[in-house]
């Protein structure tokens, strides 16, 4: 068999109806249900109905990213799929790794996450922070021009921008004040970017700026139970694996304000033997960022009993 990984989405692949294609699937029915309760609301509801903006509030992105990813692995292990050799995820897509692992349940990582979101929220208003995906660069460059944006503003300056997410050799995302973001913007086309796009965020999400919303998530993962992984989850603030309850929340912790390596994650995951990644959860960004990261990597979606056919199949 095929040595393959699975990995999870973050915020951005969410949208109105995403969990419909499963139908009335029992373990996806299942999953809503224990998320619901988790969460003291309807979230099967929130997801099939939305509305759209609903849905983009972060404080409803993360958990509904979270559940759906989640629903989806569960559909996979329930129609025969076997285990990934090791799991990770990007950002957000983290936690729905840490619990298919087994690290994290469904019902203490829902709430996690959205009080995750709500503390990102809070620490930065909205309008305040921006980031912006800078295409066409190579991201040495992207961590010089930000340097270069912020020196613009006077010592001890409120400003900041930052290398946030590195998610493939053309493609880094920036983030952090919005005076300083648009400087960078500026610079950076000026060093021969081909774009330099603002992102629909609500909060710049991986800068320092998050440190405050790390310090309440520190403070709730202090108050969790871990289990064990049974599968080996691979960080993205260390690129590394980690089997220690303390080592795992500090890391997450650290994740929510420190930048998503995720191009240095495919390349270790590359080299423990795996040859195709599984994006499992909405949207295919991942199995796109895996193709322009290693082209001898296999990079495909799973979000529906279709795809999840056609990945059995491909894995056979």
């Amino acid at each position: 068999m095929t040595t393959f990984a699975f990995v999870f989405p973050g915020q951005g692949s969410q949208s109105v109806g995403m969990l419909d294609a499963w139908g009335d699937h029992p373990v996806v029915l299942e999953t809503l249900q224990e998320a619901s309760d988790a969460l003291g609301e309807d979230v099967a509801k929130l997801i099939h109905e939305g509305p759209k903006e609903a849905l983009a509030m972060t404080t409803n992105t993360q958990p509904v990213m979270l559940v759906s990813a989640v629903a989806a692995y569960r559909a996979w292990l329930a129609e025969g799929g076997a285990k990934p050799s090791v799991v990770a995820g990007h950002s957000l897509g983290e936690y729905s790794a840490l619990v298919a692992s087994g690290v994290l349940t469904l019902a203490q990582a829902a709430p996690l996450v959205r009080l995750r979101a709500a503390a990102m929220q809070e620490a930065v208003p909205v309008g305040v922070g921006a980031m912006a995906a800078i295409l066409g660069l190579a991201s040495d460059k992207v961590i010089a021009g930000c340097q270069e944006a912020q020196a613009t503003f006077a010592a001890g300056s409120a400003e900041v921008v930052e290398a946030v997410n590195f998610n493939d050799a053309a493609q880094t995302v920036i983030a952090g004040s919005k005076a300083a973001v648009d400087k960078a913007c500026e610079v950076l086309k000026g060093m021969g970017a081909k774009r330099a796009l603002l992102l629909p965020v609500s909060a710049p999400f991986h800068s320092s700026l998050m440190k405050p919303a790390a310090e309440k998530l520190r403070e709730k993962l202090a108050t969790l139970t871990l289990g064990v992984p049974q599968i080996p989850v691979l960080n993205n603030i260390d690129v590394a694996i980690e089997t220690d309850a303390d080592r795992i929340r500090d890391a997450l912790y650290r994740q929510a304000f420190g930048p998503v390596r995720w191009v240095e994650c495919v390349q270790a995951i590359k080299a423990r033997g795996v040859t195709t990644l599984v994006e499992c959860g909405p949207g295919k960004v991942l199995a796109g960022m895996t193709k322009r990261i290693d082209a001898e990597l296999t990079g495909v979606a799973l979000y529906d009993p279709a795809t999840l056919a056609e990945v059995k199949g491909l894995l056979a």
